[in-house]
């Protein structure tokens, strides 16, 4: 089947999200004309996770690399009626940490273009990619990036940073920020849209939160944020309703369309992440971004959809990075 005729087979998990999720499955469309990228999946020991790498397969987005126990990796696929027969599959000890270290090894020497977490804990793979020895780490800070297709609205919102940063510092939100406007320009968002989230719309000393807003935006009027449009401090309601900024008085060119959220810290991004998915029927797909290749790191919890759909969103941050020469 030629890449511009790409659609999903009647009963696949993408074919089960294209009615109420669309923005995601457009963006499969998209990186099935640009795919497969080789991609090193580390320990895929469980039926979710090597269904997601078969399918992802099957749609043209990726060529898997295995890595991981060979025994345990071809007993799950006979078990799930998997057919990783054309896969290529590095046998590992039974260790996770081992596999993740494998994985990470094999993007630094250029024989993969993005990594893959599989059936161990996200912690374990990050610890891998960012030793000294991997040589994926840049200059930047790594930091997550999710795309939610939330029904309803009218095109793919993306939340930062929901995983990977803690609380992060002024310096670490502007690579946060400017990590995601990288990554939304790959996606077709030619200047993206960024709301920097906190709890009220103006500047407030006492929530430290305003005040990194505030510096974030006036770090993009000099240069130091480049290729997106931010505003904030902007609260949630007049974030996204522009019935609410204009209630509030807020003249903005972000307020009521935004792109991107940028969340003041791990937790309030988590919360939020996951009040989408669980109350709103938001379907969401995501990458770690910063390293020298794309990582894509799902939760146990995610569907098959959504782990095919970042699989399609490292296709398309991979021929973003590798047309302009830049780093994910």
């Amino acid at each position: 089947m030629a890449p511009n005729d790409f659609a999903p087979a009647a009963g696949s998990a993408l074919h089960a999200t294209a009615p109420s999720h669309p923005h995601l499955l457009a963006l499969v469309e998209q990186a099935r004309a640009r795919g497969p990228l080789a991609v090193a999946v580390a320990y895929p020991c469980d039926r979710s996770s090597l269904t997601a790498v078969t399918e992802a397969a099957h749609a043209g987005l990726m060529t898997p690399l295995l890595v991981g126990p060979r025994a345990r990796i071809e007993a799950v696929a006979a078990e799930a009626g998997l057919d990783i027969g054309g896969f290529t599959l590095h046998d590992t000890a039974d260790d996770s940490r081992v596999a993740a270290a494998l994985a990470a090894t094999l993007c630094r020497d250029g024989h993969a273009a993005a990594l893959m977490k599989g059936s161990l804990h996200s912690d374990e793979l990050l610890a891998a990619a960012v030793t000294r020895d991997a040589g994926l780490r840049t200059g930047r800070r790594a930091s997550h990036v999710f795309v939610l297709d939330v029904p309803g609205y009218l095109r793919p919102l993306l939340l930062t940073d929901c995983v990977v940063n803690i609380a992060p510092t002024l310096v670490e939100k502007r690579d946060i920020a400017q990590n995601a406007i990288d990554f939304a320009q790959a996606l077709g968002i030619a200047t993206p849209h960024v709301a920097i989230l906190s709890a009220v719309e103006t500047v407030n000393p006492g929530i430290p939160s305003t005040l990194d807003a505030a510096a974030l935006c006036k770090m993009a009027d000099r240069g130091q944020i480049v290729g997106g449009v931010l505003d904030g401090p902007l609260a949630f309601d007049n974030a996204i309703s522009a019935e609410s900024a204009h209630n509030k008085g807020i003249v903005s060119p972000v307020a009521g369309r935004p792109d991107m959220l940028l969340v003041p810290s791990l937790e309030a991004g988590n919360m939020l992440y996951k009040q989408l998915v669980y109350m709103a029927g938001a379907e969401c797909a995501g990458l770690v971004l910063g390293m020298r290749v794309p990582i894509v790191l799902t939760s146990r919890s995610d569907s098959v959809a959504s782990r095919i759909a970042s699989c399609a969103l490292a296709v398309l941050m991979h021929a973003r990075t590798a047309n302009a020469g830049q780093t994910p």
